[in-house]
Formats: structure tokens, C-alpha cells, sequence
């Protein structure tokens, strides 16, 4: 356990240790794009020819993690949590957080809060609800839904069982909190009693195990109600949600565009105005990602503090379970909820985390802590408020997200039977082939060492300015679009706009802090119309609650109750302002009006 300067108390610090100082400097990668028939031929040559795997591996760079001098001197790190201790003075009467604020606008997106207030008054019901977006969703009837495309299983029996207690609940005044009877969507990746569990693929992940994962079950305790398990990239190996085992969810504001992954389902219903809340998971900017290509805020929590009991990520020592929303507020609610700590033996990691609703966290309701954002000159260049803007830089990062990235597919590779490489896609045979077969031990540990020095060198950063957030974009590309039919029908593996797109988000993943995305404007797209951009803070270990009052303090700042995006709002194309997809090609339902109809009828 190791002090600093705020006072604030840790488990598992790293030692605060200035990394070396060395030039920024990112190589373009030599990975061919691959799609329709080459990709099949070429997929099927990388899975059984051993040759072929090591020259991709060598033409990505991965081998240059294990040329790093300095890293002789870290010892590996294998796992990235960070504990944050609770802090005994606090006041038991510290101010609880608040409830969550109603939709701001008509042009706004609903808000649990509009949900819990039309079932209050009895001018709306869970029912009603339900019964909206069931013909919606479900991709069991003919013809499936329009939304069905987001949703790999709805479950229709359970979501009207549970929309009927909630509605006697609000009858008998006796709901159960803010949530209750609101939809909430969660991604395929975590544990739903009744549901398959996938991950994208077509195999089965559930381990025998029937029950739910902790974190949902948090939000099913608060009466929302899970109205399905939403499609994710296949295993999660990538950042555009193409999936051709259970097709690809268009992103709502330009159909042109993907939403985003691995997330993407999520961030789709949400976008979409399904729902005001999903779950995602995080293991290399798999909740961030959709979140600024969906126009969303999206919250990657520290390693650990989020229990997905009873299976962590597929990718253990990077991946997290976050929430994902329309508005802050319900993300704030949604991961005070899910990060409510497990009993120690169900969890003992995420046990240790302080509950984010007690008012004595020492991560919360502190007294006014300074607030820093530092920027990475070389980093950004690649492409007025309480804050102070600082310089920083930090080492080796463009070889840290090639330690990141080969861990990410040596876990995912270790959890798969060579057997069942068979059943992937063809993008993922290539990259479970590698992660398999590819990466030596000396890779792994090398990876391991450069973890320790980027924890060290933040812990270092944080020492140095308390209440440091470190900003960049969410992604350096404004959208991925769908270059073809084709690559939605068999997918596509385009390596380079792969890491591309992962260039900022990755160090959150690999060195456990948070980070949140928040919806920053847009940006023009395809045919005239614009896409969503997201900016990110990353934050010390435990700083959820920092991290949210910086986006709340940011959605003043870009001014996003302001007017629908149009060209015409800035000079250069770009507009700011989160609003509801509008016009044709964009996809938005009114669940509240839809419902009312319903109920009405």
C-alpha cells in the first residue's frame, strides 16, 4: 500500500517512477487489407501455414516490444488493478449522488428518468413499454424487427414477466428506484439467466454456468428490465462490430458507417433511442469506441472494480464491464449500480473496491481536489474552465499498444481449443492463429515489462499533478465506414485502421486506469451526413467519479443542448451538439410515443 501526495490510500500502486525519456515515434504498419474471397483463401493459409503467420507478425511489428532496452529493469506485470481504499473520515452524511435529470429537449434523447416519471404519474407502464419494442428487437418472428439486427436473443416471455412486476410495483406505489421498469440492453459477452452466452461467434461460451453476472444482476435488483443481449464483434477481436454470424447494426446517424465495436449492438441501442442504458465491455476501447462513433457516453471503469462474476472478460488482464448511455447522468446511475462491490467469495477483487454509493468512498465527494488535463503534444499531433492544461509525455507509446494488442490475442487464443478456430470468421482466424502460435514467451513477458513501466510512469504523472486527466479524441478516425455489401456478408480484416482506431483508447486497457467518452459534436460523412466524434479522459486508478464530473462539466461546455448538427453550423462541415438522429438514413425510434399508443389502445 503506498501514500501520495492527495492523501488518498492505495492497494497494489505501482512505484511511482519516471519513465524514459525517448522520442515519439509510430511507423506506419505493413498490414494488407483483406476482404471477400482473398480474405477466405488468405485466412485459411495464415490459420495452417506457420510461415505465413510470422511474416504478418513481423510485418505488424510486433517484435519490436522485446527490442526495448529499459525493460530490463521493470519486472512484468501481470495484472493492472489498482485499489483505491476507503477513507474512514469521511462523514457518514456526505451528499449522496444525484438522481438522474429528464430529457432536455424534444430533440433530446429520453432519459430513465422520463421513463420513471411517466410510470409514476400512470400515464405510461413497463407493459406498454415492453410491448413497443418487442416487434421492434426480435429477430425470432417473421419479418424479424427493424431494430433487430442489434440483438443476437430476446427473450420475450422473461422481458413481459418482468415488465408485469415492475408495472404492479409503480400500481401499488412501491417502485424500486429510478430504474425500475426502464429497458436496459446488455451485450452478448456477460452472463443473462435464460440467454445463450456467444460472444459474437457461433460456439458457446456459457461453461454450464445458468445464472446471471453480478453487474447486470445489480441492475435487474433496481427493477430495469433487460429487454435483450446485444451483437458484439465476434469475440470481441475487433473495432467495427462486422459480424456475419448475426449481421451488422448500421450506425444510427449515417447507415454508411459502422457503429463502432466491439460494443457496437450496445451502442446502437442506445443510439438508436431503444434504450437509455446498455452494458458493454471494454478490453481495447470496446465501450469507448461505440460511444463516439454512436454519439454516447461510454465509461471504461478501473481493472477490476466492475465484477462480471462468475467469468471475467475473455481477455482478463485488459477487458472491463462499463455502462454506456445517453446521457451522463444515467451513465453516473448505471455504474453506481453495476460497480456495487461482490461478496468476497464470489469475487474477492472486486470486493475490496469501495461501493460507489456509500458516501464514505474515498473516491467520491472529497473535498475540492485541483483539476489538470494534460495533453500529449507528439501523441495528438498525429492528427476555458477550472482546468489547467498541462504538457506531459510519456514513453514508448506507439510499442505500448503492440504489448496491449499481443496480449489481448494471447488471452483470447489461450481461452479458445485450436479445434474451434475452425468456427471463427476468417478476420478472426487470422488473429487467433497468430495469438496462438505466434507469440513466444518472450513476447509476453517483454509485453508485461512495458505494462510495469507505463503504470509506473502514470503513477509517476498522477504523483506529480493531482487530479490529473489526461485528454485525447476517442478515436483518431471520424467514423469506419462500410466500404461494401461484401464485407458486411463475410467480413473484412484491415489490420491498419484496426490499430488506428485503438491508438488512444488502448493504455486505459493496459494499465487498468479509467477512462470515459463523451460525445464531442460531429463531423462530416458520407453523402452530406455527419457522424458523431467522442474525447476522452483517461484518469488515476479509482477516479470514476472524477472522470464523470469532468463530462458533466463538459457538456456545458460544448454546448450540447444546442441545435440539430448541419452543415451549415460550422464553417469547416462540423457541428456540436448531441441530438437525435434526424432526416432519411438515420435510424431513431420514440419508444415513449410508441408506447403510449400502445398503452392507449
Amino acid at each position: 500500500m503506498e501514500s501520495i501526495k492527495n492523501d488518498r490510500q492505495f492497494v497494489h500502486y505501482p512505484e511511482v517512477r519516471e519513465g524514459p525519456s525517448v522520442p515519439y515515434q509510430n511507423e506506419t504498419q505493413s498490414i494488407p487489407v483483406f476482404r471477400g474471397t482473398p480474405l477466405a483463401i488468405g485466412a485459411a493459409v495464415i490459420h495452417s501455414v506457420g510461415f505465413v503467420q510470422s511474416l504478418f507478425w513481423r510485418n505488424a511489428g510486433f517484435d519490436v516490444v522485446r527490442e526495448i532496452p529499459q525493460l530490463r529493469d521493470y519486472a512484468p506485470r501481470y495484472d493492472p488493478t489498482v485499489i483505491p481504499v476507503r477513507d474512514s473520515k469521511r462523514a457518514a452524511t456526505a451528499e449522496l449522488p444525484p438522481s438522474p435529470a429528464s430529457r432536455k429537449s424534444s430533440a433530446g434523447y429520453y432519459t430513465s428518468a422520463d421513463y420513471h416519471a411517466l410510470y409514476r404519474s400512470g400515464k405510461l407502464t413497463p407493459t406498454a413499454v415492453v410491448e413497443a419494442l418487442l416487434p421492434l428487437i426480435r429477430r425470432d418472428v417473421r419479418p424479424p424487427g427493424k431494430h433487430s439486427v442489434a440483438f443476437v436473443e430476446t427473450q420475450a416471455e422473461r422481458i413481459r414477466a418482468a415488465a408485469e412486476a415492475s408495472t404492479r410495483r409503480y400500481k401499488q406505489g412501491q417502485p424500486l428506484g429510478p430504474l425500475d421498469g426502464v429497458p436496459i440492453a446488455v451485450k452478448d459477452e456477460v452472463h443473462v439467466e435464460g440467454y445463450r452466452r456467444t460472444l459474437g461467434s457461433n460456439l458457446d461460451f456459457k461453461g454450464g454456468f445458468e445464472g446471471t453476472s453480478w453487474c447486470v444482476q445489480k441492475w435487474e435488483e433496481a427493477g430495469a428490465i433487460i429487454i435483450g443481449k446485444t451483437t458484439m464483434h465476434e469475440l470481441g477481436l475487433d473495432t467495427t462490430n462486422n459480424n456475419p454470424n448475426y449481421g451488422t447494426p448500421r450506425n444510427p446517424h449515417n447507415q454508411s458507417y459502422y457503429c463502432g465495436g466491439s460494443s457496437g449492438g450496445s451502442g446502437y441501442a442506445v443510439g438508436a433511442g431503444l434504450v437509455p442504458i446498455a452494458l458493454g465491455a471494454d478490453g481495447g476501447g470496446s465501450i469507448r469506441i461505440p460511444s463516439s462513433f454512436c454519439g454516447i457516453w461510454g465509461l471504461k471503469p478501473s481493472h477490476g472494480r466492475v465484477s462480471g462474476f462468475p467469468t471475467a472478460s475473455l481477455a482478463p488482464t485488459v477487458g472491463v464491464y462499463g455502462p454506456m448511455a445517453a446521457s451522463i447522468d444515467d451513465l453516473a446511475l448505471a455504474y453506481r449500480l453495476m460497480a456495487a462491490p461482490a461478496p468476497a467469495t464470489k469475487d474477492p477483487v472486486s470486493a475490496t473496491f469501495p461501493d460507489p454509493m456509500s458516501s464514505i468512498s474515498s473516491t467520491h465527494h472529497q473535498s475540492p481536489r485541483s483539476k489538470t488535463i494534460g495533453i500529449v503534444p507528439s501523441w495528438i499531433d498525429r492528427r476555458a474552465t477550472r482546468y489547467t492544461i498541462v504538457d506531459i509525455a510519456i514513453p514508448y507509446l506507439p510499442e505500448g499498444q503492440r504489448a496491449h494488442v499481443l496480449t489481448i490475442m494471447a488471452e483470447i487464443a489461450s481461452g479458445l481449443k485450436p479445434a474451434q478456430i475452425g468456427a471463427l470468421t476468417a478476420p478472426n482466424k487470422v488473429l487467433v492463429s497468430m495469438g496462438m502460435w505466434q507469440i513466444t514467451a518472450q513476447d509476453l513477458i517483454a509485453a508485461q515489462r512495458l505494462r510495469n513501466l507505463l503504470m509506473s510512469h502514470l503513477g509517476h504523472l498522477f504523483h506529480q499533478y493531482p487530479g490529473l486527466l489526461i485528454l485525447t479524441p476517442t478515436t483518431p478516425i471520424p467514423g469506419w465506414r462500410i466500404e461494401s455489401e461484401t464485407d458486411l456478408a463475410r467480413g473484412v480484416s484491415d489490420g491498419k485502421a484496426s490499430v488506428r482506431n485503438m491508438e488512444y483508447v488502448w493504455l486505459a486497457n493496459f494499465s487498468g486506469c479509467p477512462a470515459i467518452s463523451c460525445p464531442a459534436g460531429y463531423t462530416g460523412g458520407d453523402k452530406g451526413r455527419h457522424v458523431p466524434i467522442g474525447v476522452m479522459a483517461m484518469g488515476e486508478w479509482g477516479t470514476e467519479e472524477d472522470l464523470i464530473a469532468f463530462a458533466r462539466d463538459g457538456e456545458a461546455i460544448l454546448d450540447l443542448p444546442g441545435n440539430r448538427p448541419s452543415k451549415s453550423d460550422r464553417p469547416d462541415g462540423e457541428s456540436t451538439g448531441l441530438k437525435i438522429p434526424d432526416g432519411d438514413g438515420c435510424l431513431w425510434e420514440d419508444v415513449i410515443a410508441k408506447a403510449t399508443a400502445v398503452g392507449s389502445s
